[in-house]
């Protein structure tokens, strides 16, 4: 962490921080990647485990969840915040949270510039390259046991 780049990941859920969630997510997804607003949000918000990276005033700079079947998705940084470990931190406390709850194996939809990540955290790709939104993604798989 950079100095001047404080920041704190918490797990929260849809009901108590549904508002900072959806102001980093609209920011990411819907303004910068032009993802239609009626494809950001479903119904799985409720029923998600999601973290939230603020920063040492309370700001939120990242956003991911973490859905029952284990699936990771809405991984999501501001640009400011980017690059300084924001996604990285976000990421292991999904994992942690995938290994407390007993999940074997963890899957999620990255987009195709973002796979050199997700590899560095020991994910496989799968399969072929999809849309999704208009965006390249592949399929990528962690074996947790």
């Amino acid at each position: 962490m950079l100095p001047g780049f404080a920041y704190y990941v918490e797990r929260v859920d849809w009901q108590s921080a549904a508002a900072p969630l959806r102001q980093v997510r609209r920011l990411v997804f819907v303004e910068e990647q032009g993802v239609p607003e009626e494809l950001e949000w479903d119904e799985w918000d409720a029923r998600c485990v999601h973290v939230l990276a603020r920063t040492s005033t309370g700001e939120p700079v990242g956003t991911g969840r973490l859905l029952p079947d284990a699936h990771i998705g809405r991984m999501a940084v501001l640009p400011r915040w980017r690059r300084h470990g924001v996604a990285s931190a976000m990421l292991r406390e999904l994992l942690a949270v995938a290994r407390e709850r007993g999940d074997d194996v963890v899957r999620l939809n990255a987009q195709t510039q973002a796979m050199p990540f997700y590899l560095r955290f020991g994910f496989a790709a799968q399969g072929p390259e999809f849309q999704d939104a208009g965006i390249p993604h592949r399929l990528m798989v962690l074996r947790l046991r």
